[in-house]
């Protein structure tokens, strides 16, 4: 096999398709890129059997071949070669030549007929906007758990129902949900996918114009693949059942304050600067600002207060992670945020927050975007 190949082009799509691997792989064989050469030009794809990525560039082929090599290697290389045309050829001895302008490198070739095959999607498909998407993914993917303790917690739930695509993830102490246009044929349906590789999908597409989704497989090996001009990555489904959490959503908002969403950020970080690792941060929402109070080990202690505008309701106050509210308030993307009180059947357990987007003081935010937080219990 020989070819040539622009310098910049494929050391971008090397990278692609390494990114969505483990970086420790106890298979060997699934460190590799798949290198196909044809009349087609290059298809470089990788797997490691739960996410695949896949693209085809433009290149010179003199002698058409497949070929499999240590992805993250050749990426490094790759990203350091000198401005000018790549030649990867493989030499007699089995080795593979990579030569731009002076430099050469010789890698090692990885068996081509151990690699399994790349899954193929062909089910049902429709078409989401690229930017909202990504956006969509921002705001809801972090709110995904970290614990593999519970697989299905770690995923993004995809819920498709008539003209909206819907993105939900929860760790249990909270809610992040988000609307997106949804442009398909298909009947209403779900996927739960790990929510570090629509993260790597969401980084990868924001700005590709549309993503197709499509929905394939049955049984344990349920798939769904993003395409996105030359570019595809397919995702192994989590099985399990995603906890019912769209009921914890409130119907009526009228107790709720507003506030500047980056003062807001701001003063959080700073007063929780005392607080002990895990300890909740002490809210006051009044009728005209919003006052936190933090007290900490060596007796550190910090307050700071915020303008706010409190509807519908009395003074308010109660504890919350400062983390998991940042997060929050970093994902909003608006000026300002509604901080909504809502209320509980249960007199003994304490009530959700509901964040939403503010446009003014006054109006509204026009997007779909919801967050539920848990509060914590606060020590007297």
């Amino acid at each position: 096999m020989r070819f040539q190949v622009n310098r910049d082009v494929f050391s971008e799509a090397v990278s692609f398709v390494v990114k969505l691997l483990p970086q420790r792989n106890p298979q060997p064989i699934l460190a590799g890129v798949l290198i196909e050469a044809g009349d087609a030009g290059l298809t470089l794809s990788a797997f490691d059997y739960e996410a695949s990525a896949r693209t085809t560039i433009e290149a010179t082929v003199d002698t058409p071949g497949t070929i499999l090599v240590h992805g993250r290697l050749l990426s490094d290389i790759a990203s350091r070669l000198p401005n000018a045309p790549i030649e990867i050829a493989v030499e007699e001895d089995g080795g593979i030549a990579v030569t731009c302008g002076s430099a050469r490198f010789t890698l090692a070739a990885m068996p081509v007929e151990e690699y399994p095959s790349i899954p193929e999607v062909s089910g049902s498909s429709g078409v989401v906007p690229a930017e909202d998407f990504g956006t969509a993914i921002a705001q809801v993917g972090f709110a995904a758990s970290r614990d593999d303790v519970t697989p299905v917690l770690t995923g993004v739930q995809l819920e498709v129902s008539g003209l909206s695509l819907s993105l939900v993830a929860t760790d249990r102490y909270r809610v992040s949900l988000r609307d997106v246009p949804w442009d398909g044929t298909s009947a209403d349906q779900t996927a739960l996918v790990p929510a570090r590789t629509l993260q790597e999908v969401g980084k990868t597409f924001a700005h590709a114009g549309n993503i197709e989704i499509a929905f394939s497989g049955e049984g344990d090996r349920e798939i769904i693949a993003f395409t996105a001009g030359n570019k595809t990555v397919t995702s192994l489904l989590i099985k399990g059942n995603f906890p019912p959490v769209r009921r914890l959503f409130p119907e009526q908002t009228d107790h709720y304050a507003v506030v500047n969403t980056a003062d807001l950020i701001e003063a959080v970080r700073r007063v929780s600067l005392v607080l002990d690792r895990a300890a909740p941060l002490r809210f006051t929402f009044s009728s005209d600002n919003v006052t936190m109070d933090a007290s900490g080990s060596e007796q550190a202690r910090a307050s700071e207060s915020v303008d706010a505008h409190l509807s519908g309701g009395d003074e308010v106050t109660l504890g919350l992670n400062p983390q998991y509210l940042v997060e929050a308030l970093g994902a909003v993307k608006s000026e300002f945020v509604r901080v909504t009180f809502t209320s509980s059947d249960n007199a003994n357990k304490l009530s959700p927050i509901l964040v939403t987007s503010q446009t003014s003081v006054d109006q509204a935010g026009n997007d779909s975007y919801k967050y539920l937080l848990q509060p914590n219990l606060l020590l007297r």
